[in-house]
């Protein structure tokens, strides 16, 4: 297949279903919707995946102590709390896999088979330490001591000490192709910080990797020793090529798929689970002959209250909590405009507030009210003619390249502020025209709609730009100045065109709308 015809393939990780999803799951899968939108606009063909991890001994252990069945929880889960959350939250993803789905687990016992049957995997011993947690075998090295325990930093939770017979992947034997990797193709893993500690780790040297658990059987079985399930990670891994295609035949439609989107452009992973997708994930692919994925980007953690959100620390929160309060466009938006992508960052009620209010609210939401007023006042509704501010359009280019270099590169925040940078310059542009003023003389009409005309144009663009982060809200605005029906629907506006200016056409029809923004209601 060439290469024009490759789609665009983010994936989320797939989140275990212990329990409902938290603000932590939340960014991770609107920093991947937000993406894979502005991809889409760029004009590219885009496969976005998100889903769940059902197998494994925390799923199990949280069904048995709800007292229902590991496959009863993980459809109540995904149907009640999983799925609905991802809509209300406008995420536009094309696929959802299940790891408990037959199409996984065939995949998987195929591609398993491949790697035994070309000697990648023995029969061994396991001893050791296990968070459940992490669902993770620990060196001991990762541990922390807390008088005679030893803990997983992760969780602050004494680890389970495993002694198991099972199969093993060698995994060792890819730890110098694996550098190798890294060290030539520095973008495969994102930002620095984490490509340099997977380097650290891998030169550090690597252990084969126990790949089956015998003492409990929720999981997909291992093929030639039905005793055995295939361990949680293992198997997870392997949603990102399973939900595409992996193992089936090239001439049919999921080897077509497969052909059509692998290698993966972006794994979006959260930083703790860096090492499975960076060593262990193309290690995996290694083994099998498969192109590794382009890119894997650890992304920081939110934290309240300094410690990383979580449900087992009590500091998951919902993003109901706050969507209800903010409203779904003011979280996507704020999530990744307040925290540089690859740090850590901090939840705040009170800043999320201040920039609600002055960015979204005074800075956008006003502009857009504020000239749809004027337009129904001085201008009976109707876009006057096409007009050219230059230095707004020269802004319009500088702003749409900055923004697309930075959204590319996953530099949300670097592309957001570009975008609203621009709507600042905007604000300025009417503060200093100051078209109530140019309405009190009749003289001054062609002046004045020239002014209203390079607002509603700098407010299409702004539509457009803000469409992938903020698309309900964008969609209203886009809905006010009649550009729906003159220039079809936003989504399908090219990023490469954004900074044509005179797009609007004199004579549409520009509505008022409710506030884009409301008045925050006070906290309970």
């Amino acid at each position: 297949m060439s290469a024009v015809n490759k789609s665009f393939y983010l994936t989320t990780p797939i989140y275990y279903v212990n329990d409902a999803p938290h603000i932590g799951h939340a960014y991770t899968t609107v920093a991947g919707d937000v993406l894979t939108r502005w991809h889409r606009q760029r004009g590219e063909s885009v496969w976005f995946l998100t889903g769940t991890d059902e197998h494994g001994q925390k799923v199990m252990r949280t069904a048995d102590q709800n007292g229902v069945a590991p496959q009863d929880w993980c459809d109540r889960l995904v149907a009640d709390a999983w799925k609905p959350n991802w809509v209300a939250l406008n995420i536009a993803n094309d696929d959802f896999i299940r790891t408990t789905e037959p199409r996984h687990a065939e995949r998987v016992q195929k591609f398993l088979q491949s790697l035994k049957d070309a000697d990648h995997i023995y029969a061994g011993k396991y001893e050791g330490p296990y968070c459940v947690g992490c669902e993770e075998f620990k060196l001991p090295g990762d541990l922390i001591e807390s008088g005679d325990e030893k803990l997983c930093p992760i969780h602050s939770k004494p680890v389970e000490i495993v002694n198991e017979n099972n199969y093993f992947f060698r995994l060792s034997a890819f730890a110098d192709k694996l550098l190798a990797h890294y060290k030539s193709n520095p973008q495969s893993c994102q930002p620095e910080s984490a490509r340099n500690e997977v380097i650290s780790f891998l030169e550090g040297g690597v252990s084969d990797l126990s790949i089956s658990r015998s003492t409990f059987d929720w999981g997909i079985p291992v093929p030639w020793d039905t005793d055995q399930v295939v361990y949680v990670w293992f198997d997870a891994l392997l949603n990102y090529a399973t939900a595409v295609g992996l193992t089936d035949a090239p001439d049919s439609a999921g080897g077509q798929k497969f052909a059509q989107t692998w290698p993966a452009d972006v794994h979006l992973v959260g930083k703790d689970i860096l090492r499975f997708h960076a060593v262990i994930w193309p290690a995996m692919l290694m083994a099998a002959g498969l192109e590794v994925p382009k890119k894997v980007f650890a992304h920081g953690w939110l934290l309240v209250g300094g410690e990383k959100m979580s449900k087992s620390k009590l500091t998951g929160i919902a993003p109901k909590d706050i969507t209800d309060h903010f409203g779904v466009d003011a979280f996507r938006y704020y999530f990744l405009r307040a925290i540089p992508f690859g740090s850590d960052g901090s939840f705040s009620w009170e800043d999320m507030s201040a920039r609600y209010t002055s960015e979204l609210a005074n800075d956008f939401g006003n502009l857009a009210s504020r000239l749809a007023a004027m337009i129904e006042k001085y201008c009976g509704g109707v876009l006057p003619a096409v007009s050219n501010d230059a230095g707004l359009s020269a802004a319009l280019a500088e702003t749409v390249a900055k923004a697309d270099t930075a959204m590319v590169a996953l530099d949300f925040q670097g592309g957001i502020n570009a975008i609203m940078e621009f709507c600042k310059r905007v604000n300025g542009y009417v503060t200093e025209k100051e078209p109530w003023k140019l309405a009190k003389d009749p003289a001054n009409q062609a002046e004045l709609e020239s002014v209203l005309y390079n607002t509603s144009e700098a407010l299409r663009a702004l539509a457009v730009l803000l469409n992938p982060v903020m698309p309900a809200t964008c969609e209203i605005l886009w809905e006010s100045l009649g550009a729906n029906e003159k220039l079809g629907a936003i989504g399908n506006q090219p990023i490469s065109k954004v900074a044509t200016w005179g797009q609007l056409p004199a004579g549409s029809k520009v509505t008022k709308t409710p506030v884009l923004f409301p008045r925050l209601e006070a906290a309970e």
